[in-house]
């Protein structure tokens, strides 16, 4: 039986599906996988503020709507992206446990936050994370960012800006936790509950046999 597996077009979000796939094959190794790439809105538009986005779905609409015409038959999401309510027909199948919900700095010379020098530009991706900056140092110069992962570094590596908040679970799927010049603790960071989840969605049809492949994985890690 083949699966195909809808992500995002972002080495991240291609190490998240590699990540799904694994659940997949242990609970049933007979099974085959295909990627599908779809560019979403959120990857198309690249100069909107997070803050002023406004659909829920704008890191995952267009997969699910793959989803829904059967383009793809399990799409691979980070939990935190998903909309309050998912399109009619859809259902979340599998929700993997986080593996770090910590936001982290990477900054120039590995600098921690209380030592970056006043007025250095840091960037930020979320009204969230614009917010507790704002707070632990107003003196900074903060810089709303847009982009994946290695392009919110490629700023940094630039000079473009000086140190940037990413999520920590990204850095380590990525394999690039030597960036990380400090981890936040959740009373000074407070991030999304489900950040560094990884939820599995299909049709409300197919979410038995899904299912039936991951029962294996649920029992293991209580889900």
């Amino acid at each position: 039986m083949e699966i195909r597996i809808g992500i995002r077009p972002s080495p991240l979000a291609l190490k998240q599906a590699e990540e799904a796939i694994g659940l997949l094959k242990r609970a049933h190794a007979k099974s085959t996988f295909s990627i599908s790439k779809i560019f979403t809105i959120g990857d198309k538009d690249k100069s909107t503020p997070l803050s002023k986005v406004k659909d829920g779905d704008f890191f995952t609409r267009e997969i699910d709507q793959a989803l829904l015409k059967k383009e793809i038959d399990l799409a691979v999401h980070s939990s935190k992206d998903l909309p309050d309510v998912l399109a009619k027909g859809l259902a979340v199948v599998f929700e993997t446990p986080s593996i770090s919900r910590y936001d982290c700095l990477v900054s120039r010379n590995k600098l921690k936050l209380r030592d970056l020098p006043k007025g250095w530009r840091i960037g930020v991706s979320s009204q969230r994370r614009k917010e507790e900056i704002s707070i632990l140092r107003k003196d900074l110069d903060i810089v709303e960012i847009r982009g994946n992962i290695e392009e919110r570094i490629a700023l940094l590596d630039s000079g473009k800006i000086d140190a940037l908040i990413v999520a920590h679970a990204a850095l380590i799927r990525l394999g690039s936790e030597e960036r990380i010049s400090e981890i936040f603790p959740l009373d000074i960071f407070h991030t999304h509950p489900k950040q560094g989840s990884l939820s599995l969605v299909a049709r409300e049809e197919d979410c038995k046999r899904i299912k039936s492949i991951l029962s294996v994985q649920a029992r293991a890690t209580g889900n």
